[in-house]
């Protein structure tokens, strides 16, 4: 008997891990031939732990599965779930990032070929590194860290530049409230990755990579380090990638936890041992980057698409979407929602589909009053808004961004200016320091908000300046984008704000 346990993160908070040990511990005792295999999460976070049985019907899963439940599991008597695939939250998606994640062990690197792992890297190395831009371009790849800028721009930059090193850096310092699709596929299908990496190195002539990655993430970083050192291995990484005769090495580097090191320059700069603060620009990373040397720079979800580009092709890729927005959106669903989780689907679906009929409504059964789309510098979408279609330049149009994905919901009774107050002091606490417009503005947009919820209506078209000139004048997005959420926040729900100039009154 073959059963499947999380290693996932949020599986293991939820009490995975002593679900595997007593299924040990049990198997044992009844002298069972049970192999447990700890996968990754298949991202229907409210059914964790998901515990699945392989049977010849498939794989049959097990939902919210207790340590106290596994003799239970074992005989028979617990109501399962039917094929994990067969479930409507799941067959609904368009699984290609994540196609693999929760399938297989994420260190098993057969059971990664055995699933379509490495067949883009055996193509892209059979390539030229114009055809492997120009594939990359041709699938329309955007970067999923946040800016959504076309991948495959920042690959033909650092290609065509002539240096005697390059180096691809993966931004993995993902810090942005409600995400997690970075450390799911890192915890998950860590190959994927690696592969990305490879494909993208020896495209633009780098022979050198690194992956930045957040201290707050252990298991990521103990899933990912282990799977390197197998790459290497198994001839993955090295001096002869595949043996094509073609060079590709890479390493884990740990950053402190500075949300501002999610900027690529601020990233470069810890990467390099400074401080993590933003850099001007020009020049661009792809032209001096790391070290000084053309360098690109691309976030997980962006690296860990690039197999799948080059597995299928890039028009079977770039076939999925809306407009610009090309291939699928990994949405990472959390806050006050019924069924949180990681949600990958086409370009193209509504906000209001995302929020009430796959996230379920909110847990608290209340009414949905806000939801914010792109982390901390994301706008609150009210209600009315939520018949945008999740598109990069369609949430631009309706005063929004997309960012990493990542959704937060919210019912009725959330304090839109509390909201407000706590993206300027968010700024405050996180700011590098460099520029004066977040630094300072940052300080004073949480005072004048204060000012607000004492009763002193005047201070509204002065925090309204405040925000222009954060956004007009920051050097990077942490200053320049906190204003999203606050003027969201006060034009979207000017009663929350005057609520509390009626009661001062």
């Amino acid at each position: 008997m073959k059963i499947f346990v999380p290693l996932d993160s949020a599986s293991k908070a939820l009490g995975a891990d002593d679900v595997a040990d007593a299924l040990a511990r049990e198997a044992t005792a009844r002298g069972l031939d049970v192999q447990i295999v700890r996968n990754g999460t298949r991202g229907m976070v409210w059914l964790e732990p998901l515990v699945e049985i392989d049977t010849p019907e498939g794989r049959i899963g097990y939902g919210n599965v207790t340590a106290d439940q596994v003799p239970d599991l074992l005989d028979g008597k617990l109501n399962g779930l039917g094929r994990v695939d067969d479930i409507d939250w799941f067959a609904r998606q368009t699984r290609l990032t994540f196609a693999r994640c929760g399938l297989i062990d994420p260190l098993d690197l057969d059971d990664y070929q055995a699933n379509g792992g490495l067949a883009g890297l055996r193509r892209a190395l059979a390539m030229t590194k114009a055809q492997i831009v120009q594939e990359v371009l041709d699938s329309g790849l955007r970067g999923r860290g946040g800016a959504g800028f076309p991948t495959g721009i920042k690959w033909k930059t650092v290609a065509e530049v002539e240096a005697s090193q390059k180096y691809i850096v993966c931004n993995a310092d993902e810090g942005d409230s409600g995400t997690f699709a970075d450390r799911m596929i890192i915890e998950g299908d860590p190959f994927s990755l690696i592969e990305g990496m490879a494909i993208a190195g020896i495209g633009v002539g780098a022979t050198r990579g690194y992956v930045y990655l957040r201290s707050e993430y252990p298991d990521a970083i103990h899933i990912l380090t282990q799977a390197v050192r197998l790459a290497r291995q198994r001839g993955l990484l090295g001096a002869d990638v595949l043996g094509s005769g073609r060079a590709f090495d890479m390493e884990v580097r740990t950053g402190a936890g500075a949300y501002v090191c999610g900027e690529e320059t601020s990233l470069l700069n810890s990467l390099e041992g400074k401080r993590g603060t933003v850099r001007a620009k020009p020049p661009l990373p792809a032209v001096q980057g790391f070290l000084g040397q053309p360098t690109v720079v691309n976030n997980v979800i962006s690296l860990a698409t690039v197999p799948v580009i080059f597995e299928k092709g890039a028009k079977h890729y770039a076939d999925f979407g809306l407009g610009r927005s090309r291939g699928t959106v990994t949405l990472q669903i959390a806050g006050n929602v019924k069924r949180g989780g990681l949600f990958e689907t086409a370009f193209g679906i509504t906000l209001g589909e995302v929020v009430n009929d796959i996230g379920g409504g909110t847990a608290s059964g209340r009414p949905v009053k806000a939801v914010q789309v792109g982390g901390p510098l994301g706008a609150y979408m009210p209600v009315s808004k939520f018949d945008t279609p999740m598109g990069y330049e369609e949430f631009d149009q309706k005063g929004g961004l997309i960012g990493h994905a990542g959704l937060v919901v919210f019912d009725d009774t959330v304090d839109m200016l509390h909201m407000a107050r706590f993206a300027m002091e968010f700024c405050a606490v996180e700011s590098c320091g460099k520029c004066t417009p977040c630094r300072i503005g940052a300080v004073r947009g949480v005072e004048t908000i204060d000012r607000i919820a004492q009763g002193d209506a005047a201070a509204i078209p002065l925090l309204t300046d405040l925000c222009e000139t954060m956004k007009d004048g920051s050097l990077c997005a942490l200053g320049g984008f906190t204003p999203f959420p606050v003027m969201s926040a006060l034009t979207n729900f000017p009663d929350d704000f005057a609520t509390f100039k009626e009661a001062a009154e």
